[in-house]
C-alpha cells in the first residue's frame, strides 16, 4: 500500500490534467465499490471464507513482519485450514473487495488511456486468482467482484466526463478549451498545468 500511495501522490503532482483525472476518477471508483457496494453485498451475504468451512484449504500469507515490505524478502507461510468455532472470522467472503478495486482502476484506465490501459487487467486478474489461490475467496467472489468494478467505474467515469462536459466550460473555461472531454489526452497540453 505505501508503494500504490506514494506512485499515486508523484502522479498527482508531476502529472498533467489529464493523468490526474484519471488519478480522481480511479480513486472515487474504489472509494464507492469498496466503501459501499462492496462493504453492503458483504454485509447483506456474510458468506464465509473457503478456508471457514472446508478442511484443508490451502492458506498462504506473507511472513508477519513490520515493516509489511519486508515480508516480500521470507518464504511464503503455507497451512492448511481446520475449520473449528475457535477460529477467528476474518470477514464475509462475496464479494472480493481486492477483485472488485483492481477491476474498477483496471476500467478508469482503459478509459484514459486506451492504448496501454488495458494492462491494467493483466495486474487486475492475476490479483483476482490470487484471492482464490491463497483461500480467502470462492471463484466466484471474484467473478462477481470484476464486473462489479468494471459496471462501477464506467458509470462513475461516465458520469465524471458528463459532469465535465456540462459545467467544465462554466467553471473552468481555459481547461475545458484545452480538454474538451476528459477521456481524450489533449494536444495542446504544453501551456496547461
Amino acid at each position: 500500500m505505501p508503494i500504490v500511495l506514494g506512485v499515486a501522490l508523484l502522479v498527482g503532482i508531476f502529472g498533467n490534467f489529464h493523468i490526474r483525472m484519471a488519478l480522481f476518477c480511479a480513486i472515487f471508483s474504489v472509494g464507492i465499490v469498496d466503501g459501499i457496494v462492496v462493504d453492503r453485498m458483504k454485509h447483506f451475504f456474510k458468506r464465509p471464507r473457503p478456508y471457514m468451512v472446508l478442511q484443508g484449504v490451502r492458506e498462504v500469507e506473507l511472513a508477519r513482519l513490520k515493516p509489511r515490505l519486508l515480508a516480500l524478502t521470507k518464504p511464503l507461510e503455507i497451512e492448511y485450514s481446520h475449520p473449528s468455532f475457535e477460529r477467528p472470522v476474518n470477514g464475509p467472503s462475496f464479494p472480493s473487495a481486492h477483485a472488485a478495486n483492481n477491476f474498477a482502476v483496471a476500467t478508469v484506465f482503459l478509459l484514459f488511456f486506451r492504448r496501454w490501459g488495458w494492462l491494467l487487467f493483466i495486474s487486475a486478474t492475476l490479483v483476482s486468482y490470487s484471492r482464490i489461490y491463497v483461500g480467502s475467496h470462492w471463484p466466484l467472489d471474484v467473478f462477481a467482484a470484476s464486473l462489479i468494478g468494471i459496471s462501477a467505474a464506467l458509470f462513475l467515469t461516465t458520469c465524471v466526463e458528463v459532469a465535465w462536459k456540462r459545467w467544465g466550460p462554466r467553471l473552468f473555461p481555459r481547461l475545458s478549451t484545452a480538454y474538451p472531454s476528459l477521456l481524450t489526452p489533449s494536444p495542446r497540453i504544453s501551456n496547461i498545468p
